[in-house]
């Protein structure tokens, strides 16, 4: 069933179509499962199916960072399937190395003419494991090396918070075509949305260019079927669990930020912190600095997974964590 969406008139009709066009190729039987999906955390796997139609609707407004992602994904595959040549001739590149680009090539096109460098796009891999189907769609794979395009925040990539999700999608799709994906590495291709050149300057940490690439290793093969093995031995273990028995979602798994830790250097004025800071021991260090006068507090860190995701309306663990003051809606 489509997707509907609420709160559509906060969006202009303009942009909203775009915003409520899905191109994604979903497949619903109930043994086919993604890549993507078998890193997602089983509550947001398992929960959504007890929504009752009708409930839980998307927030179309939110639906804009996923919308410029695929919409950029889209453009780089045209540009490579409709443009390669004009390109990479503007680029300098000799026609002996462009004549032997080939986009999508089946391997009998390969055997046929071995010396072709073969460029594959946006490809659906499939692969059977006992009763399952196990799929993925990558980006774009190079040489038999496999490359994901993903617009994000520069947070995003300071925090390395895809650092362990990355390769395990990589070797996933490895996994499914080993003959396709060869190299042991992958590389992510990071396109920030929010790069500022003045940071970039000021900060080490901070990546170099509104664009940046990061290589990683994939786990083995073994490893990989190993991995996707016990992932699905606990979806089915906990397909039909009571809710509050699913295992719940990690702090890592609920995107939540680093703690705050306030420096109030009069302790009986407390509605505005003389200064924040990333540490405990920086804050206190500041507190001695001052004679001890002041006062630590800690603030614990936000969760924003919740807001986007699926299983929302069928999860109490986001309700403790609005109690809590760990997840602000508004």
């Amino acid at each position: 069933m489509s997707t509907r969406y609420a709160n559509v008139s906060e969006v202009p009709l303009a942009l909203a179509v775009f915003l409520a066009s899905d191109y994604y190729d979903h497949n619903d039987d109930p043994l086919t499962i993604s890549a993507t999906t078998l890193l997602k955390p089983l509550r947001q796997i398992i929960l959504p199916a007890r929504i009752p139609p009708g409930e839980g609707l998307v927030n179309l407004a939110d639906m804009l960072a996923s919308r410029m992602g695929s919409a950029i994904h889209d453009s780089i595959e045209k540009a490579w399937v409709t443009n390669h040549r004009q390109a990479m001739v503007a680029m300098g590149y000799p026609e002996k190395v462009i004549d032997r680009i080939t986009i999508n090539p089946t391997r009998e096109e390969l055997q046929q003419f071995p010396d072709r460098i073969p460029v594959y796009l946006e490809q659906r891999l499939k692969r059977k494991l006992g009763k399952w189907t196990i799929t993925g769609k990558f980006d774009f794979i190079g040489e038999g090396r496999v490359q994901d395009f993903k617009t994000t925040t520069t947070y995003t990539y300071k925090k390395q918070t895809g650092s362990e999700k990355y390769p395990q999608q990589g070797s996933i799709y490895r996994w499914l075509d080993p003959v396709l994906i060869t190299e042991s590495e992958m590389d992510i291709h990071y396109i920030f949305t929010d790069w500022k050149a003045a940071m970039a300057k000021s900060d080490p940490a901070y990546p170099p260019k509104r664009f940046h690439r990061q290589s990683f290793s994939l786990m083995s093969l073994p490893e990989t079927e190993g991995f996707i093995r016990r992932k699905i031995a606990l979806i089915e273990q906990h397909w039909d669990s009571p809710e509050d028995e699913i295992p719940e979602c990690s702090d890592s798994d609920l995107w939540r930020s680093e703690p705050v830790f306030k420096y109030y250097k009069n302790p009986k004025k407390t509605s505005r912190s003389t200064k924040n800071f990333e540490t405990k021991q920086d804050a206190y260090l500041r507190l001695a600095e001052d004679g001890g006068v002041g006062m630590v507090t800690e603030v614990p860190g936000q969760v924003t997974a919740c807001k986007y995701c699926a299983a929302f309306g069928a999860c109490t663990q986001k309700d403790q964590l609005i109690r809590s003051g760990d997840l602000i809606l508004t």
